[in-house]
């Protein structure tokens, strides 16, 4: 039988879930407080915009954004210009925001550990199967464009 994924997104809202049950069980000290608290929705709304216009550049490729399918071409324009991995970005910008929104400090650890666990479980290897697929094209694009930012 074959072992189902555990997909992004379900890391991303288990990310949400954690932030918001530690600031309320152990919140530490408020680094952030209000109105500056608002300035969240800058980073949530951005991250958000940057998921949903990079998953609109996979579809109109007809490529796959689920990870470790076979991609059937190679997105390196619009937002894939700033950041091989934009949807990740957006999910780290939601969450940062979410952070910010709260204001205590131990939300921005989630935050803060959720890149390393995105390229601990996927950018690794997508971005081996990415170079296998498409060889010299692929490294010529990791060439231009970094991983992040």
């Amino acid at each position: 039988m074959k072992r189902k994924t555990i997909l992004p997104p379900t890391y991303f809202m288990i990310s949400i879930i954690s932030i918001i049950i530690i600031h309320f069980l152990l919140p530490v000290i408020k680094i952030i407080h209000f109105p500056w608290t608002l300035s969240g929705i800058i980073p949530i709304l951005s991250g958000s915009v940057l998921n949903l216009v990079a998953d609109r550049y996979f579809k109109n490729a007809g490529t796959t954004v689920k990870p470790f399918e076979k991609s059937i071409a190679l997105v390196t324009g619009g937002v894939f210009r700033i950041s091989r991995h934009p949807m990740y970005l957006g999910m780290f910008l939601i969450l940062a925001g979410i952070s910010i929104l709260l204001g205590s400090l131990t939300p921005f650890l989630i935050a803060a550990a959720f890149p390393f666990i995105m390229e601990a479980v996927f950018i690794k290897k997508e971005e081996k199967m990415l170079e296998d697929t498409f060889s010299l094209q692929y490294r010529a694009y990791q060439k231009k464009v970094r991983r992040w930012i």
